[in-house]
């Protein structure tokens, strides 16, 4: 609190000036000419009320009635009011007094409030005009729609901003909007004792203290009352707005889809229910808005305490309506129902994330629950019951009638008694929860308590939407530029071109080239001209010579070629004047340019001569070979080199390949992989550097640097590759992998949450992808073959010919064909197009892919032949349910299933299965850290794969394990894995070649040769057979007997 202290003593309070300047369209009920007076009020403060103005409908009436609303800073809390209340406007007719009459009789016509967040987000003035809400009954309230609406025109200002610059980047405002509990308890009905129903939830102020923020009147409404698709927010704390005024203009509720939450209800099975209970179940709907302001020290506890616990309570009650007078009992203000929602606020601390919002269920409250969630030892319900009753007798109390004498009388007979609508509340209250707080006391029993109410929350499934935003992200997000910045400060970019230095020197290069080239086309016309007259080889006169330079002369200058020759000399003769000699401006003095002239006559010549020198000393030269192999064969050769241990030789292949082309960021980036393999940690290093510096937005080499940098305990580096790779390609899956395990092994627990979720987002949104192009492609397949099926019916029924049935027999002519079955081919072919569009899939199974289905599951099924095949187009559209049941179809169910209604009325399309992803993020990332020989990061892949992976380990992670162990050189555990991968799979071609490699590393040349035999045998290929095809003719060639123990790793 030290903050405010000082504050207090630097700077007084602030004067907040509201100016009422004028009003339009405004009509009272003797007509359009009325006099009125408007009243400002914030909270429970009457601020000021202008005199009174008359106005007319067609002209403005101008009030410029100003009030002020000072803004303190001794309490912490000022500026949070300031940011959550709005100030009222409440516009008031004045009607004529008649005769007889003592006082004037007011009616009031509408009502406005103005929004003040602005000046807490730092500005300094605010101007808008605002639609005046008509109250029941006034003369605003039933005009025509082509009547123009009443409007006030209002100003705010303030002379300095509420927030300096330090405040304003240091604090926080936190938006917190509460929806409708959905699928409430069945005790709650609409019909019967009316109640309050009230959702609180707990916001740090300081360091060391927190205040309850209520919400309240919250509806219970039937299923079959409908809610509109844009529900509009309330003030959570309106003051005297009543009607339609408590509606905050251009403020609605969230309706994001299920997948974009960050809530508990996102699951498949989870949607049905929600949408049974968001159209027909009863529903409590506030659909309120609440702003927090935050100074530093509150941002700071708010961050601390997500940090550790994650969780936030959020408490629901109900409550009776407050009542007064005699008749009140004793339970009346017993907290029923009570409540709570645990929100999981850790993606408020992810990297540029303002904002959560979706489906929380509701539990029973117990502070047993409480504590074990959120470590707090009670909760708020106490504290948010007295708020809520006060907040809902200031509401209440304006239009309530005055109490008679004997009321009055009869509270001042007990004035412990005090106000009978808060304090007995309030008494009461304290006593349930002290009673909810005793059954708690098993709690260092180890017993958990029973809340009978709350219970049925969990019975009936119910969940309250809530979203909270903040104007500033706890953590804020490097941007792609910043990320970008800092790695090429780390790693500078290499130019494509060098940079341009010795101008002088490139300008008589360019000279020399320019003479060259001239006089190769002076000897080709020479050749052209008298080639013939050469050919004989006889003694050459000077006579003859001087008569062909002449004629040869002759020809060019009548030509135009000796002009031509020349301006293509020009361009290379000035750029030797300005860059050799330094002259870029005309001369002044003849004497000084006929000097100037004769100097570069003669370098000219000497130049000319050099030039010349060079090229008819040159003689005729064989061209040079173009290289027999390419890149990627080099690359082949050192693949083969790497599995019979010539490292040596592999050097040399991935060298050449630089040699030819240091430009290129692959050649880099898979000699930097091979260094890694041979454990040359700061060789590895230099590559990923220059593939980097090379090209920016090398994927794989930002990661494989990162991971260089984590080996080399650089982890700020290492995250700063990380994150830019995830800034390179946002929807790779590989990179937001990498980035949670670069976050498991920090730790950060919380990034690593973050990193995670993404990944199986994206892994999730790719399976919906190829789901639906596989589906399109069967449809489309399917249309085509029923088109042709149809015209070939057509063709036969005009020959008259019976029509053969799929059944084989015959069948009655003008039969009609209802749906079509596209054949397996397509489908078939769709999958593996899947299967080979996945780059991380190189080192998986081919045989192990085809047999899971490179789609989703729920489209993969079971032919009639036994075999793995697919499913009729009709068959597509069928839930997810009904594919895991398996059971089998008749023809006519089938028929219903693929949509065909029995009446031939309107199509059903049934809800499509959600797709299942084929292979986990963490086996793909598992797959490229395999090839790229990165074995720490792959031992906490396969960990994780472990852990989350359904069922147990299948044999795809006991491949993986074995290629690990492999690597590492630990033969009898790889051994041990392949065993228990053939369990799962016996004819699985991976793991008889992987067999086949333990065996020949650990000298069983009989073993070797069984199990390479076998993966040859196989219909499908192993994922790598080129070191089977390299080693099967040593087994052919051998005698038996003899053993030749090698070594191999992958």
């Amino acid at each position: 609190m030290a903050t405010e202290a000082d504050m207090s003593q630097v700077r007084p309070p602030e004067p907040i000036s509201i100016t009422i300047v004028r009003a339009r369209n405004l009509r009272g009920s003797k007509g359009d000419s009325v006099t009125v007076t408007i009243k400002v009020e914030f909270g429970d403060k009457l601020l000021g009320e202008s005199p009174k103005v008359d106005c007319t409908a067609d002209i403005p009436a101008d009030f410029n009635f100003s009030t002020n609303l000072n803004c303190t800073y001794d309490d912490p809390l000022a500026l949070d009011e300031i940011a959550h209340k709005p100030v009222v406007l409440t516009v008031t007719e004045v009607l004529p007094k008649e005769k007889r009459q003592k006082e004037e009789k007011t009616n009031i016509l509408g009502q406005c409030c103005i929004d003040l967040i602005s000046l807490v987000r730092g500005k300094t003035e605010l101007k808008d005009t605002l639609i005046i809400n008509p109250f029941s009954g006034s003369a605003l309230e039933n005009l025509a729609p082509e009547t123009p609406k009443a409007e006030l025109d209002v100003k705010v200002t303030v002379n300095e901003p509420l927030l300096d610059e330090n405040l304003l980047n240091d604090g926080n405002l936190m938006t917190i909007s509460i929806g409708s509990l959905y699928s409430p308890p069945d005790a709650w009905s609409v019909a019967g004792a009316q109640y309050m129903y009230s959702s609180a939830m707990p916001v740090p102020i300081s360091n060391e203290r927190e205040v309850p923020v209520v919400f309240i009147n919250g509806n219970l409404k039937s299923g079959s009352e409908k809610e509109p698709p844009n529900k509009q927010k309330k003030w959570a704390v309106a003051g005297t707005a009543q009607g339609n005024a408590v509606l905050m203009p251009d403020r609605f509720m969230f309706c994001d889809s299920i997948d974009d939450e960050d809530g508990d209800l996102k699951g498949k099975e989870d949607r049905d229910h929600r949408i049974l209970a968001e159209t027909e179940k009863n529903r409590v709907t506030w659909n309120m808005e609440r702003r927090c302001y935050l100074e530093s020290t509150a941002v700071k506890a708010f961050q601390d305490t997500i940090a550790k616990n994650r969780y936030w309570p959020v408490e629901i009650m109900r409550l009776p309506q407050p009542s007064g007078g005699k008749g009140k009992k004793e339970d009346d203000t017993t907290v029923g129902f009570h409540g709570v929602s645990f929100l999981n606020l850790a993606p408020l601390l992810y990297p540029g994330v303002k904002c959560i919002r979706g489906a929380f269920k509701v539990v029973g409250y117990t502070d047993y629950a409480l504590n074990e969630k959120t470590k707090r030892r009670s909760g708020i319900s106490d504290e948010a019951t007295k708020i809520a009753f006060n907040m809902l007798n200031r509401t209440t109390a304006s239009p309530a009638p005055k109490k008679g004498g004997k009321e009055k009388e009869a509270e001042k007979k007990d004035p412990k008694k005090g106000d009978p609508i808060t304090k007995e509340p309030l008494r009461r209250s304290t006593v349930t929860l002290g009673q909810v707080k005793s059954d708690t006391g098993s709690e260092a029993e180890g017993q958990a308590p029973v809340n009978v109410e709350g219970q049925q929350y969990t019975e009936a499934r119910s969940y309250i939407m809530v979203e909270i935003c903040l104007d500033k992200p706890l953590v804020p997000k490097r941007p792609p530029e910043a990320l970008a910045k800092r790695v090429a400060e780390l790693i500078p970019p290499r130019p494509m071109f060098p940079k341009r230095t010795d101008g002088a020197q490139r300008a008589v290069e360019d000279f020399h080239a320019q003479v060259a080239s001239v006089a190769n086309l002076i000897l080709e016309e020479f050749r052209e001209q008298f080639g013939s007259e050469l050919k004989d080889q006889e003694f050459q006169t000077n006579e003859a010579m001087e008569a062909r330079r002449q004629k040869l002369i002759y020809e060019m200058n009548s030509s135009g070629k000796y002009f031509a020759f020349k301006e293509q000399l020009k361009h290379s003769v000035v750029k030797i004047v300005r860059e050799k000699f330094l002259r870029t401006t005309g001369f002044t003095d003849k004497n000084e340019l006929q000097t100037f002239l004769s100097e570069l006559y003669v370098y000219l010549i000497d130049q000319m001569h050099v030039s010349l020198g060079r090229v008819l000393a040159l003689e005729d030269q064989p061209p040079v070979p173009q290289p027999l192999t390419n890149s990627a064969q080099l690359k082949h050769f050192a693949r083969e080199a790497e599995v019979n241990e010539n490292f040596d030789l592999a050097a040399t292949y991935y060298k050449e390949r630089i040699a030819r082309d240091k430009n290129d960021s692959d050649c880099w980036f898979d000699y930097g992989t091979f260094n890694l393999y041979i454990n040359d940690i700061t060789k590895a290093e230099e590559c990923f550097k220059e593939c980097i510096a090379i090209n920016q937005s090398h994927l794989q080499g930002l990661l494989l640097y990162g991971v260089v940098c984590m080996l080399a305990e650089r982890n700020e580096q290492a995250e700063i590759f990380f994150e830019a790779a995830t800034c390179v390609d946002p929807k790779s899956i590989l990179a937001w992998t990498m980035l949670g395990l670069f976050y498991d092994a920090v730790p950060n627990e919380i990034g690593a949450e973050m990193a995670y979720l993404e990944a199986n987002k994206l892994n999730l949104a790719k399976a919906s992808a190829l789901a639906r192009a596989a589906r399109d492609e069967a449809e489309e397949e399917g249309g085509k073959k029923k088109h042709s099926e149809d015209m070939e019916t057509i063709d036969t029924e005009g020959r008259g010919e019976p029509i053969h049935s799929s059944e084989g027999g015959l069948s009655v002519p003008n039969l009609e064909v209802k749906a079509a079955t596209p054949d397996r081919g397509p489908l078939s072919s769709g999958r593996s197009k899947a299967s080979a569009s996945n780059p991380l899939s190189s080192g998986r199974s081919k045989a192990s892919a085809s047999k899971r289905g490179s789609i989703s599951k729920p489209i993969s099924a079971k032919s009639p032949a036994g075999g793995q095949g697919s499913r009729p187009s009709s068959q597509l559209q069928q839930t997810s349910g009904t594919a895991r049941g398996g059971g089998s179809r008749t023809p006519q169910e089938s028929e219903h299933a693929g949509g065909v209604p029995e009446d031939g009325g309107a199509l059903s399309v049934p809800r499509e299965p959600t797709p299942v992803p084929t292979s986990s993020v963490f086996m793909q990332a598992v797959d490229w850290l395999l090839e790229v020989k990165a074995i720490p990061f792959t031992e906490r892949a396969l960990g994780h794969e472990l852990v989350t992976c359904e069922g147990g380990p299948n044999a795809e992670y006991h491949i993986a394990m074995a290629r690990l162990r492999l690597q590492k050189g630990e033969y009898a555990d790889a051994q041990e894995s392949l065993n228990e991968a053939l369990q799962f799979d016996f004819q699985n071609p991976d793991a008889w070649s992987l067999m086949g490699h333990v065996k020949y590393m650990t000298a069983d040349s009989n073993g070797a040769r069984d199990c390479y035999e076998r993966t040859l045998s196989f219909v499908t290929d192993a994922s790598e057979m080129h070191s089977i095809y390299l080693r099967w003719p040593l087994f052919t060639f051998r005698m038996p007997g003899t053993k030749t123990p090698r070594t191999h790793s992958y």
